[in-house]
């Protein structure tokens, strides 16, 4: 499997971090956004959408979208519940991430990461849904270790990807002491290094 990707992504890191949880193999392409590397015509012919992350199976087989991906890499495991209430609790988690987290947090990280805006002069409306975004997360880890009751599933990894990084778009983690605990579990069960 090759996995293209770029490494300041937090929807490709999910799927990094996933595969290396689960114990499978791949070949990291590092596919630099920035520089245009998914706008080129052989990029574009694996996947129209110009988007990474993207993953090419061993059988020639192409599939995007951050949440997709690591669902398909995950099914059958312990990342992905059986009891259908639970597994559908995570599926909203996701859901839920990549429309009422991941517009804001991620774009407000990128905003004053990789272009340079002071915190400023950002939307500030991009700043109050981020908040919003961290408390409602803030509010569900009261009395849960993860998102999904005491359970690690992909609602996890797909939303420590953007959580963990939400400094570096303004927004005061400090203010979410059940955030930085639940990032601390997260990052022991990926075995990554504390930012």
């Amino acid at each position: 499997m090759r996995i293209y990707g770029d490494s300041i992504s937090g929807n490709c890191l999910k799927v990094k971090w996933t595969a290396d949880r689960l114990g499978q193999p791949y070949e990291w392409v590092e596919t630099d956004v920035l520089k245009g590397e998914t706008r080129t015509a052989e990029f574009l012919a694996v996947n129209p959408a110009g988007q990474v992350p993207l993953i090419v199976l061993d059988d020639g087989r192409p599939l995007a979208q951050s949440n997709a991906i690591i669902l398909h890499l995950a099914e059958g495991s312990s990342l992905v519940p059986v009891d259908a209430y639970d597994r559908a609790r995570m599926l909203e988690w996701m859901f839920w991430e990549q429309y009422s987290h991941e517009p804001y947090v991620a774009v407000a990280r990128f905003q004053v990461r990789y272009l340079g805006k002071p915190v400023s002069d950002l939307d500030p409306g991009l700043m109050v849904r981020g908040n919003v975004a961290l408390s409602r997360m803030e509010s569900a880890l009261i009395g849960s270790s993860f998102l999904v009751g005491q359970a690690f599933t992909l609602a996890d990894i797909a939303l420590v990807a953007y959580t963990r990084m939400a400094g570096e778009g303004g927004f005061d983690l400090g203010l979410y002491p059940g955030i930085q605990a639940w990032i601390a579990r997260v990052e022991a069960e990926l075995d990554l290094s504390p930012l």
